[in-house]
């Protein structure tokens, strides 16, 4: 099948309309998520009203607002008053005030208010992420009554598979599948039926931590609640997934030394993507300039035995490698919930002896390598110093999102790139330390 941007070229209406017609929506959304403001628009007039909203709600918000920006008002104002209230506070969230005022100016009444009630959360909560269009069933109800309840009010919720059970305070006391409503006596109380206690999170906690709490726990909805433990919303799990991807997109730009890209990459600007990646750069290039000044201040070693400078790249090298190595899994681990800053002393320790062991098995080969090309001194040389550089780099690279994480810094913007130039200039200094040692220089 022809895809849809040649079909556009060619002016094939007819084909792009059939191309629209047969593939899912989110294929649809990645298309003109790769297109310019003027293609995406256009090819985006070209759905039917129930399929624009399908293919709307699959879109990241920067794609959205582009989208938005060239609608006119009835076609804006169905499209916004059809979203579901957590994907439209969401998009209000990253969209510019203009747009954000004309979005708000065309919802009813009633959406208004949940839009609102959503965007009183602080940005990247669960609140922001949650549905608050959830169907609550009272734990006095027979299973017939709780089912007479989901089809009278399931229409105007955005998922009934997992129903919440609350008191006459609205207080969350448990949950209840549907699948258990379905299959069980009619005549039972849904109270014979309820999960009590079951796994819940703050409307103000961060997504993040909500979003792995039900990988963890394998569940489709999340209970949110208030700080009365009063019932809020649900979120769900395509939300969730959606959360963690965030995330762990953002963790390996930043693994990188880059900020994430805020649409997609293909439809992102040479500009746009070199500005995401210039200011990490930048800041590397100027903490790499302790690594000339530590070769500066070696100089006369490196004059009296030369053939120490053909072992520098190798050195640091190995050591970069050895310290973004533990600090990505650091982070990693820190992210899925198998590290906590309180286990900062056991990681050192864990990391101090893995290094010791990687950098016994490559002094092995160093000090191969070394007697081969330059003879045994400086082989020996070589050899203690991949031991002790290896020991320092795993070290530094364990424990420094660790630290990270206790002064609240964003692990990921201190991993890799971070721990591989100061490896670079320590590793140096135990270099030059070992020859003049071992050397008598």
């Amino acid at each position: 099948m022809t895809h849809l941007p040649v079909l556009l070229e060619v002016q094939d209406l007819a084909g792009a309309l059939e191309w629209l017609e047969t593939q899912p929506a989110y294929s649809i959304a990645d298309e003109i998520a790769r297109m310019d403001a003027v293609e995406s628009v256009i090819t985006f007039r070209l759905l039917d009203k129930d399929r624009a909203l399908e293919v709307f709600e699959e879109l990241d918000p920067v794609d959205q607002q582009q989208i938005l920006e060239g609608l006119r008002d009835q076609a804006f104002g169905d499209l916004v008053e059809g979203m579901d209230p957590d994907d439209r506070a969401r998009m209000l969230g990253e969209v510019p005030a203009k747009v954000a005022r004309r979005v708000l100016a065309g919802l009813s009444a009633h959406e208004r208010h949940m839009t609102a009630a959503l965007l009183g959360y602080p940005e990247g909560s669960v609140g922001r992420y949650m549905t608050p269009e959830t169907v609550a069933l009272q734990q006095n109800l027979t299973v017939s009554q709780a089912l007479e309840v989901v089809r009278r009010r399931g229409a105007n919720a955005e998922t009934i598979y997992t129903l919440p059970v609350v008191d006459t305070g609205r207080r969350l006391t448990g949950i209840v599948e549907l699948r258990e409503l379905v299959l069980s006596d009619p005549d039972r109380h849904v109270a014979e039926l309820v999960v009590t206690e079951p796994p819940s999170a703050r409307a103000t906690e961060p997504a993040e931590d909500a979003a792995r709490l039900m990988r963890e726990t394998n569940v489709l909805d999340l209970p949110v609640v208030d700080s009365e433990d009063r019932l809020v919303g649900l979120l769900t799990i395509d939300d969730a997934v959606e959360v963690i991807e965030a995330a762990d997109t953002e963790d390996v730009a930043r693994q990188s030394g880059a900020e994430p890209l805020e649409r997609h990459y293909m439809s992102a600007g040479v500009f746009e993507v070199s500005r995401k990646r210039v200011v990490w750069l930048m800041l590397l290039l100027v903490a790499a300039t302790l690594t000339v000044s530590v070769t500066q201040a070696f100089e006369d070693e490196l004059a009296t035995v030369t053939q120490l400078a053909l072992f520098i790249p190798l050195l640091i090298g190995t050591g970069g490698n050895s310290g973004a190595q533990a600090a990505t899994a650091a982070v990693r681990a820190l992210a899925v919930g198998e590290v906590r800053t309180s286990d900062l002393l056991r990681v050192i320790w864990r990391e101090c002896r893995t290094g010791l062991l990687l950098g016994a098995m490559l002094a092995v080969l160093g000090l191969l390598v070394g007697a081969l090309f330059v003879g045994w001194k400086i082989a020996v040389v070589v050899a203690i110093t991949l031991v002790v550089i290896c020991m320092w780099a795993a070290t530094v690279g364990g424990t420094m999102p660790l630290l990270a994480k206790k002064l609240k810094i964003d692990p990921a913007v201190v991993s890799a790139p971070m721990v591989t130039t100061l490896v670079d200039a320590t590793g140096l200094i135990i270099y030059f330390t070992t020859a003049k040692i071992v050397l008598g220089i």
